[in-house]
């Protein structure tokens, strides 16, 4: 996924001159092409990580789109002010393409999680945040955010995941897609848990439960108008994330329906990371067992 998204910005870049590229200490080999074809679009800045972020203010400012990329938790921890300041009070439209989305760096230990990107991103007036599924979605995102006069922030999964987008999604940034049709049951997922949430449906259909799957890959903007129209249709929902569930995606929708649609709020489950650190080395996989984040565990709260 990570791959796929530098390289749709190598492909911007040679479309559109006002696509560059701002790296921070990202090894030799990344975007090696577009640093001989484009050397003038092509900026590898070090370790500064609030410098890139001023730097991207300063050249959209001029008139260009800068993509800038780094670890997520150091792309969200570390220049926040700067984020804050320079980009969303400005409302300019830079995109921050973040790697390690979640516990994608799960060996790293807790440092390295970036478990509460999408709550402090979201948090921010005119920040966009987005999360796909895949790297087929990842290439239809990267196209839309050309034209995204806002800033971005896109958060990237590990890479190497099942293909379970299509092309006749007609994907739009701030438009959820129905990727399963539901019967009582609802899973409302985004990123790569979009995955586990149509294994469950599928593992739930066996038992005659017959569970839709709503993938939001846009946290913000909040697609209202498709929650408006399914909720009401449903009797059981259930999110799930790979986010601390305080002020993720589950929250969000039920900061949503509380002042939307209050009588909806008594559905909805939220599946998610509790509120603490990880204690724990390993895996992705194995991070997400011991958090509940599975196929079973999903089945499980649905059914429950």
């Amino acid at each position: 996924m990570r791959k796929t998204a530098l390289d749709c910005v190598y492909e911007l870049a040679k479309k559109d001159p006002r696509v560059l590229f701002i790296g921070s200490d990202l090894g030799p080999e990344v975007l090696i092409e577009m640093k001989k074809e484009i050397p003038d679009r092509f900026f590898m800045e070090g370790v500064s990580e609030q410098h890139i972020v001023g730097m991207a203010a300063g050249l959209a400012m001029e008139g260009f789109i800068p993509y800038v990329n780094t670890i997520a938790t150091f792309l969200t921890r570390r220049c926040y002010e700067q984020i804050v300041l320079d980009l969303c009070l400005q409302d300019l439209p830079v995109r921050l393409i973040a790697n390690g989305g979640g516990a994608v760096y799960a060996p790293l230990g807790p440092t390295h999680l970036a478990v509460e990107d999408i709550a402090i991103m979201r948090l921010l007036p005119n920040m966009g945040v987005v999360s796909v599924c895949d790297s087929l979605e990842m290439k239809r995102l990267m196209q839309a955010s050309l034209n995204w006069p806002h800033p971005l922030y896109i958060r990237l999964a590990k890479g190497g995941d099942e293909i379970i987008s299509s092309e006749n999604d007609k994907f739009q940034i701030g438009k959820a897609i129905l990727m399963k049709n539901p019967g009582e049951c609802l899973f409302v997922s985004t990123g790569v848990m979009t995955q586990i949430a149509l294994k469950a449906a599928s593992e739930l259909e066996k038992e005659n439960i017959l569970c839709g799957v709503l993938h939001m890959h846009t946290i913000k903007p909040l697609d209202k108008e498709t929650l408006l129209e399914l909720f009401p249709k449903v009797t059981k929902i259930v999110t799930v994330e790979e986010h601390f569930k305080n002020g993720g995606l589950g929250s969000s929708i039920l900061e949503f329906c509380n002042d939307e649609m209050p009588d909806q709020c008594i559905k909805i489950k939220r599946i998610g990371i509790e509120d603490k650190f990880a204690d724990q080395y390993g895996s992705q996989n194995s991070l997400l067992e011991n958090w509940g984040i599975s196929t079973q565990h999903l089945c499980a709260a649905m059914r429950n």
